[in-house]
C-alpha cells in the first residue's frame, strides 16, 4: 500500500507540478512587459476599449495636475516643474507615451476624470473611503501626508477645544474638512490652496488647515517661517494617482505595477529629493516593495503591502437610499446631475436641522428685536426730555451711518469681550445687531410721526396715546423694516452665527453638489421671507384698522 501511494503521488507530482510550482509568483516588471503587448496588439478601432489602449494608440496620456502646489507641482509659463510633474512624466516614459497636462483642483480633478477630458489624476488627492466611490485609486500610494493647523504664533492653539469659532481657511472638497466642522471652527472656503498663505498673512483667517505638504514651502520663507507655526495635525492619509472607475481597468492594472517598480527601484524617492520634499514615508515604501514578500505581480492586491485608504466614510442617513434613488431618476429625466449631500450623511442631516432651527430663530428674534427697538427708539425720540432725545438721535445717526456688516462686528466684538464664544452667544449678538440697525430706522419713523402730529396739535383720542398714534401712522415703515430684518438674517453667518448659510457651507466644504445646495438655499430663504410679509401685512392691516377705528 505505502509503495502504490508512493506511485500515485510521484505520477501527481511529474503531470502537475507542486503546489509551490504552480503559483511562483511573477515579477512586476515581467507582469507590466506582458500587460503592455497585449495591450499593443489589441488594435486600436476595438469597441469599449480600455483606456490604456486608447492612450497606447493615441501616443499620449492626459494627466490631471495642480498648477499651483508649491514643491509639487507649479506652473510659470510653459514650465512645469514639482514632485507630481516629474512622477507625471517618468509614468508617461514607463508607458512609452508622451504626455499633455491639465490643469485641477480640489473640486475638478475627480469630474474630469469621470468626463473623460484626462486619463489619470496626480493632483495631491488623498485616498480616502468617502472617494474609493468616485474614482480607482492606484496602489502602492505615491505619497503621504497629513492635515495641519497652521496659524500665528502668538495665537494659543493646542488642541481640537481652541478652535470653536475661529475662522479657518480651507480648500473645498477637503476631507478633513468634516473634522473641522464637528469642533464648531468656521470654515471659509477656497477652491485653491495657494492663497491660504496671503489669506494668513493679511488676517482674512485667523488659522488655514491643509496639508503638511503644501505649507513645507511656505515655512522655508523667513518672513512667514517667523511669523507663523504649525499648531497640530490630524488626518493622517496616503496620496493616491486615480484614474475612471470604469472602462480604466487596464490603466489602473499598468499603473499599479509601475508605482511597485517605481518604490522599489527608488524612482518616487529620487523625484522627491530632487524637490526637496519629505522622504521619510518614501523611505519606508522602499524597504517594503525590496522585500521578496511584496516585490511580485500580486504585491499590490495585498494587505500586507498596501496601506488602506484613511476611512473617513460618514454614516448614512436612514433615508440616503431613496435620496439616491431620487437623484438617479431626476438626472434620468431632466438631463441634470442633482446632488443633495445634505441629505445622505448623518453629519450633514445633523448640520442642516440645526442650521434651519437657528435660522427660524434668528427670524424670530430679529423681529421681535427690530419691534422692541423700534418702539423704544421712537418713544426716546418721541420724549420730552431734551438728553434722552438727543441721546436716542445720536444713537440712530450712528447705526444709520454703519454698514450692516459693521454693525454685526462691533456687536460681535462686545459680545466677545463680555461672553467665551458659543452658537447661543453668536446668535444672541446677530439677533440684538439686527434689532437695532432696523429699528433705529423704523424708531425714527415713530419720532417723525409723533413730531407730526404734536405740530397739528393732536392729542389723545379715544382712549389711544398720541404715542398709539405714531406707532399706526408709521405701521407700514415699521412693517418694511421688519421685513429687512428678516431678509438680512443669512449675514449674521458673518460673526459665526450657525444660521443656515453657515450650515450649508460647512456641508458643502466636505460633500459635493454647491450649485444645487445654494439653490435650496435660495429657496428656503424665499419661502421664508413670503411668510413674514404675509405676517407682516396682517401686522399693518391690524394697526391701521386700530387707528382709522380711533
Amino acid at each position: 500500500m505505502r509503495i502504490a501511494g508512493g506511485l500515485a503521488l510521484a505520477i501527481l507530482t511529474v503531470g502537475f507540478g507542486t503546489p509551490a510550482e504552480a503559483r511562483e509568483p511573477r515579477s512586476p516588471d515581467a507582469a507590466l512587459a506582458e500587460l503592455l503587448d497585449a495591450a499593443r496588439s489589441a488594435g486600436c478601432t476595438s469597441p469599449g476599449a480600455d483606456r490604456l489602449i486608447r492612450v497606447l494608440c493615441a501616443g499620449r496620456l492626459r494627466v490631471g495636475v495642480r498648477e499651483y502646489y508649491p514643491l509639487f507641482a507649479t506652473r510659470d509659463g510653459d514650465v512645469r516643474k514639482g514632485y507630481e510633474v516629474d512622477v507625471a512624466r517618468d509614468v508617461a516614459a514607463k508607458l512609452g507615451v508622451s504626455i499633455d497636462f491639465t490643469r485641477v483642483n480640489a473640486a475638478s480633478r475627480i469630474p474630469l476624470l469621470a468626463e473623460d477630458r484626462i486619463d489619470l489624476v496626480i493632483a495631491t488627492m488623498g485616498h480616502n473611503t468617502q472617494r474609493d466611490g468616485q474614482a480607482r485609486f492606484i496602489r502602492p500610494h505615491y505619497y503621504r501626508s497629513e492635515t495641519i493647523l497652521v496659524g500665528p504664533k502668538a495665537l494659543a492653539i493646542a488642541d481640537w477645544p481652541n478652535i470653536a469659532g475661529r475662522t479657518v481657511c480651507v480648500t473645498i472638497g477637503n476631507g478633513s474638512n468634516a473634522d473641522l466642522v464637528a469642533h464648531d471652527a468656521r470654515l471659509l472656503l477656497f477652491d485653491e490652496a495657494g492663497v491660504l498663505p496671503d489669506r494668513l498673512k493679511d488676517g482674512t483667517c485667523s488659522l488655514a488647515a491643509q496639508d503638511d505638504s503644501f505649507f513645507a514651502e511656505a515655512f522655508t520663507h523667513p518672513d512667514f517661517a517667523a511669523r507663523f507655526g504649525q499648531k497640530f495635525g490630524f488626518a493622517q492619509v496616503p496620496w493616491g494617482m486615480a484614474v475612471e472607475r470604469s472602462g480604466s481597468d487596464k490603466l489602473a492594472r499598468a499603473l499599479d505595477l509601475i508605482s511597485q517598480i517605481f518604490h522599489r527601484d527608488g524612482v518616487f524617492l529620487a523625484a522627491a529629493r530632487r524637490h526637496q520634499i519629505a522622504t521619510g514615508f518614501l523611505e519606508e515604501q522602499q524597504k517594503v516593495w525590496r522585500s521578496p514578500a511584496c516585490n511580485t505581480d500580486s504585491g499590490n492586491t495585498d494587505a500586507d503591502c498596501v496601506l488602506p485608504a484613511l476611512d473617513t466614510e460618514l454614516e448614512p442617513t436612514r433615508f440616503a437610499g431613496i435620496v439616491k434613488a431620487f437623484e438617479d431618476w431626476f438626472s434620468e429625466i431632466t438631463g441634470i446631475e442633482l446632488s443633495l449631500p445634505m441629505l445622505t450623511t448623518v453629519p450633514a442631516w445633523s448640520l442642516l436641522l440645526d442650521g434651519i432651527g437657528n435660522t427660524l430663530v434668528l427670524i424670530g428674534g430679529a423681529l421681535l428685536a427690530t419691534l422692541l427697538f423700534a418702539l423704544g427708539i421712537g418713544a426716546a425720540l418721541s420724549s420730552t426730555a431734551g438728553p434722552l432725545r438727543w441721546l436716542a438721535k445720536g444713537v440712530v445717526v450712528l447705526l444709520q451711518s454703519s454698514p450692516i456688516v459693521l454693525t454685526l462686528v462691533v456687536a460681535s466684538a462686545i459680545a466677545h469681550a463680555l461672553f467665551p464664544f458659543s452658537a447661543t452667544v453668536a446668535l444672541g449678538t446677530a439677533i440684538a445687531a439686527l434689532g437695532l440697525a432696523n429699528g433705529s430706522n423704523a424708531g425714527q419713523a415713530i419720532g417723525e410721526a409723533m413730531l407730526t402730529l404734536r405740530q397739528e396739535g393732536a392729542n389723545a383720542h379715544h382712549g389711544q396715546t398720541l404715542f398709539a398714534r405714531a406707532v399706526g401712522r408709521s405701521a407700514t415703515q415699521i412693517v418694511a423694516f421688519l421685513i429687512n430684518a428678516a431678509k438680512g438674517t443669512p449675514i449674521a453667518s458673518f460673526i459665526g452665527a450657525p444660521e443656515l448659510l453657515s450650515a450649508l457651507t460647512d456641508i458643502t466644504s466636505f460633500s459635493s453638489g454647491r450649485a444645487t445646495t445654494y439653490t435650496l438655499l435660495l429657496i428656503f430663504y424665499t419661502l421664508v421671507v413670503m411668510v413674514v410679509v404675509a405676517v407682516c401685512r396682517r401686522l399693518q392691516a391690524a394697526i391701521e384698522s386700530g387707528r382709522a377705528a380711533s
